[in-house]
């Protein structure tokens, strides 16, 4: 496992721009000439409730480097688990880590998962670079519509495989915006579609969290029998308000998460 924050967060960030070309183009619109200087809020990561690749296994790479368990949040209608990870130093990114109910699943959907994490070394899981190394596996296309029809969440995984879901702009500390709802129509102006489930802007200043997102990039990936462009991965915009003590709020809002997952569906393809 990585012994230096820097170095991991800087891995998953090539990994995730590899699959997401939109994220240079939005550091520069969002950023002018100090795009360098855009702070990464948290990131997100995907995995299945399998002891192999549960959340614990991913959360051990993160607990090593002094990061601590903050919330943790249900998702009942898509059958997800999560909580996120903050570190003592307020400069390091959150984490949040969810994890598919894969028992709560159809037995077709298991029997799928089980046979690709049971691809995956054990060695891997403990490896410095797990957490952007893509799949294990292969599945054909067919494969990936059956699990779209039950869980976008699954076949996100099994075409994606391990890496940052997204990142996050963190809007307090933009120097040219000052709130979501100015990030959003700059993105919009220049032709970025935003995630409108539950809203443009999920959450409010009274739950001290505002967020939108981006919806994801359609990317090309390489099927066992086939090649298909699909949502890859997003970028999201938060903006944290105060706490009674005057510290910014650092947790997660469920119902507005829940919104957020939906950057990645695939509906019309």
């Amino acid at each position: 496992m990585h012994s230096d924050r820097d170095t991991l967060f800087h891995h998953l960030w090539e990994n995730y721009k590899t699959v997401t070309p939109s994220a240079e183009r939005i550091h520069q619109l969002l950023g002018g000439t100090q795009a360098d200087e855009i702070i990464n809020d948290h990131i997100a990561l995907r995995t299945f409730n399998l002891p192999k690749v549960g959340l614990d296994r991913l959360a051990a790479h993160f607990l090593g480097l002094g990061y601590v368990q903050g919330g943790e949040y249900h998702f009942e209608a898509k059958k997800l688990y999560a909580r996120h990870y903050e570190h003592p130093d307020p400069t390091a990114p959150k984490v949040f880590i969810s994890e598919l109910l894969v028992e709560q699943c159809s037995p077709e959907l298991q029997a799928i998962v089980g046979e690709l994490v049971a691809q995956i070394p054990e060695q891997a899981v403990e490896a410095d670079d797990f957490l952007y190394s893509d799949t294990h596996w292969q599945v054909d296309y067919a494969t990936y519509q059956q699990l779209l029809k039950e869980s976008e969440y699954a076949a996100w995984m099994a075409a994606w495989g391990y890496r940052a879901n997204h990142f996050t702009v963190n809007v307090n500390e933009l120097a040219r915006f000052d709130s979501v709802a100015e990030v959003n129509a700059a993105l919009k102006a220049e032709g970025f579609p935003i995630n409108s489930s539950g809203g443009e802007i999920k959450g409010s200043p009274e739950a001290m969290l505002e967020q939108s997102s981006t919806m994801a990039d359609l990317t090309e990936v390489t099927f066992r029998d086939r090649a298909a462009v699909i949502p890859s991965c997003f970028y999201e915009f938060a903006k944290r308000y105060p706490t009674a003590d005057g510290s910014l709020y650092s947790g997660f809002v469920a119902a507005s998460a829940d919104k957020i997952f939906e950057s990645t569906d695939a509906a019309g393809m």
